[in-house]
């Protein structure tokens, strides 16, 4: 496993190793981290499925950015290269799959929902020992888990990344502002190749147009504000809606739940 070593300690490392190296289908791992603490590029020798029981992760593979609530767990194959940041405290918990149970699920890396039922077995996962009984608690938990993770429903939470350094320069800046309204045109200069060709690089690195990752990029920006506590009439302003009504029956269809529902969500970070 490559990692940062500011984010693993020694005795974390050791951790990890008997994790990844367990001999059970399903393993759990619970670790509780601060605010802004982030683990730079790494990966994992088995497929794991990360959740916060509370806290916001983002998770950055080389090909797409995901925002993990605490309603939501992230499904990544074996050796997926990714980065972690906290945005606020976050109680992270983890399952860890070997190959004979993640063949259920892989593919891509991809956001389910997580049901109240998936919730308690993820923690009751990690409250078991490695070596759990084949015949007891640790069995019976881990089949059902798999089974309600195989149930979930898959939501559109991955923000496409492109790995074309030219795209890259105008999608970090974008990022970093969702609300600029600059066009196509106007990228032209950060980019260094003509309008046409980036809208070409956009279609062919993302799957989307401009205006389409541009959007999903501003409504998954209001989305990471409302779970820090922003109002919805700040959010709809990163998203760039003049009229809040209008801001929520987007995100509504975009994300497949209100933003009620992510004000409400137990375990979020709010001032």
């Amino acid at each position: 496993m490559k990692t940062a070593e500011h984010f693993l300690s020694p005795n974390r490392q050791s951790q990890m190793a008997s994790v990844e190296t367990a001999a059970r289908p399903v393993v759990g791992y619970g670790e509780d981290y601060p605010a802004g603490m982030n683990a730079e590029t790494h990966s994992h020798p088995r497929a794991h499925l990360i959740y916060a029981v509370s806290g916001v992760m983002h998770i950055e593979t080389q090909i797409a950015s995901y925002t993990i609530l605490p309603s939501t767990a992230l499904l990544m194959p074996a050796n997926t290269e990714h980065a972690i940041y906290m945005d606020g405290p976050v109680a992270m918990r983890a399952l860890f799959l070997r190959s004979s149970a993640a063949r259920r699920f892989f593919g891509d890396c991809k956001v389910i929902s997580v049901t109240p039922l998936l919730r308690e077995l993820i923690l009751a996962a990690c409250s078991e020992p490695l070596n759990w009984d084949i015949q007891g608690r640790g069995h019976h938990v881990t089949a059902l888990a798999l089974d309600e993770i195989e149930k979930s429903n898959i939501l559109p939470l991955d923000l496409p990344l492109p790995t074309d350094a030219r795209l890259r320069r105008v999608i970090d800046a974008l990022r970093k502002q969702p609300q600029n309204t600059s066009s196509l045109v106007e990228w032209v200069q950060i980019s260094n190749v003509s309008d046409r060709t980036l809208a070409r690089l956009f279609r062919k690195e993302t799957g989307l147009s401009f205006r389409q990752w541009r959007q999903q990029a501003r409504l998954t920006a209001a989305m990471g504000a409302l779970s820090a506590g922003e109002s919805p009439a700040k959010a709809a302003i990163i998203a760039d809606f003049e009229s809040q009504p209008a801001f929520g029956l987007a995100f509504r269809k975009f994300f497949g739940f209100t933003l009620g529902q992510v004000q409400g969500l137990p375990g979020l970070n709010r001032p």
